[in-house]
């Protein structure tokens, strides 16, 4: 099959044979990989082509592409492999030594967030700490994904397309379960329904002993969700709780004065002086050497970050330049916070992000697609944002925070909390 305008330039001169596995129809693979050759003015011949005969089973395409010259083919190739395509000759791949700190060679592989492999040494490798926008280096003990400001002159760094294997997500089967969900961004649904399959996605996911990672923002306190969340952190459900400054400033506002941004939560209201009060929890806070240490005297005795500590929740707090204090226990290093983020999503099976879009798309970078990510947010283009900037396995569910972490609370209400108890057994 050729493009019309193609054939008027004349027969092309090189090709190359390319193969994909996957449910390549069902995640529309297929008509993107078809739509690629076309978009390059490249020429495409299906050698064979199995569909998956069952819910299960894999199609498999083997693909002629050619181009008129040897640079168009390259790089139509350096397209399809995001797309799930190999090369057939399954070349080793080619390695290039960094030229300096942060430097490398400019053919370098940029890396997608999908599970990815090199052939080094007559066999395929699994690319480890897998993440978009890296590069790949090659040592003696494997091959890694390394950002750019960690490379170091020598490093062995993986360029062209040749030896290398990208195998997407692909898209769930369970038409009738949470996948119908998937990229669909909608205010239409009920947020009754989409709760009870987040939750059995969470239930899922502990049962198999997996860590879930929630993203918080400052909404989750102001839109009065901040004690369902705790309920969640207290029902064992997050293992790890990344946020900003301002998200435990309001948090630990609501524990000692029932305000957030000087408003009474219960009673809906501003009271006198609240705007002092996010001061005030900074001070109570700074007086006590940090949020653990105020935990430790009774100064704060209700809260997330209170339950985050109590059940030890690992907790990430990254800075940023409108911060007021802040807190000591914020990382206003941004490299360091950023570094501190990826150790806590280490092994993280599923990510939650409630109502943050720049903690929310930062997160999403550092995470290989193979991660199961759920955000919730009044504001429908940050889940288009995050899935425009790749991390294409994000669900969105539209709503208020506040309600859909009612929600949970609600549905969980006759769960035992039994999944991480406090250390001490019981209250304090």
């Amino acid at each position: 099959m050729s493009a019309p305008d193609l054939e008027a330039e004349g027969l092309p001169d090189f090709s190359e044979v390319v193969e994909a596995e996957g449910h390549l129809v069902d995640s529309h693979l297929l008509n993107a990989i078809f739509d690629k050759v076309i978009e390059r003015r490249a020429t495409f011949e299906v050698l064979r082509f199995d569909i998956g005969r069952t819910n299960d089973e894999y199609s498999r395409l083997t693909l002629r592409v050619a181009a008129p010259d040897r640079r168009r083919l390259q790089g139509l190739l350096e397209d399809l492999v995001p797309l799930g395509c190999h090369v057939v000759s399954a070349q080793e791949v080619l390695l290039k030594p960094a030229d300096g700190v942060g430097c490398v060679p400019d053919d370098f592989y940029s890396t997608t967030n999908h599970r990815t492999y090199v052939r080094c040494g007559g066999r395929w490798v699994e690319v480890g700490r897998q993440r978009m926008d890296a590069v790949i280096v090659v040592t003696a003990e494997g091959a890694v994904c390394r950002k750019l400001r960690d490379i170091r002159p020598g490093d062995k760094v993986v360029c062209g397309v040749e030896g290398i294997r990208v195998s997407p997500e692909f898209r769930e089967r369970d038409r009738l379960g949470f996948a119908f969900m998937t990229n669909d961004v909608s205010t239409e649904r009920r947020v009754e329904v989409s709760v009870r399959k987040v939750l059995a996605m969470m239930r899922e996911v502990k049962a198999a002993g997996g860590k879930i990672v929630f993203v918080a923002g400052p909404v989750v306190v102001h839109s009065g969700g901040g004690e369902y969340f705790a309920d969640l952190i207290r029902r064992g459900y997050v293992d790890g709780l990344l946020a900003g400054n301002a998200l435990a400033v309001h948090d630990v506002e609501r524990a000692l004065f029932g305000t957030s941004l000087g408003i009474d939560l219960d009673a809906g209201v501003a009271v006198d002086e609240g705007h002092r009060n996010h001061m005030r929890a900074i001070n109570a806070i700074n007086r006590a050497g940090g949020l653990r240490a105020a935990v430790a005297a009774g100064v704060v005795r209700s809260g997330i970050l209170y339950e985050a500590i109590r059940h030890g929740v690992d907790f990430v707090l990254a800075g940023s330049i409108r911060d007021d204090g802040p807190l000591p226990d914020t990382e206003m290093d941004l490299l360091a916070a950023q570094e501190r983020y990826a150790a806590v999503l280490q092994n993280a099976r599923m990510v939650v992000m409630l109502s943050t879009m720049l903690h929310s798309i930062g997160v999403g970078n550092m995470l290989p697609s193979s991660v199961r990510v759920v955000c919730v947010d009044i504001n429908p283009a940050v889940v288009t944002k995050l899935a425009d900037r790749g991390s294409s396995q994000t669900v969105g569910i539209v709503t208020d925070v506040g309600l859909f972490l009612h929600q949970v609370n609600v549905q969980l209400a006759g769960e035992a909390a039994v999944l991480r108890p406090a250390p001490d057994g019981g209250a304090p």
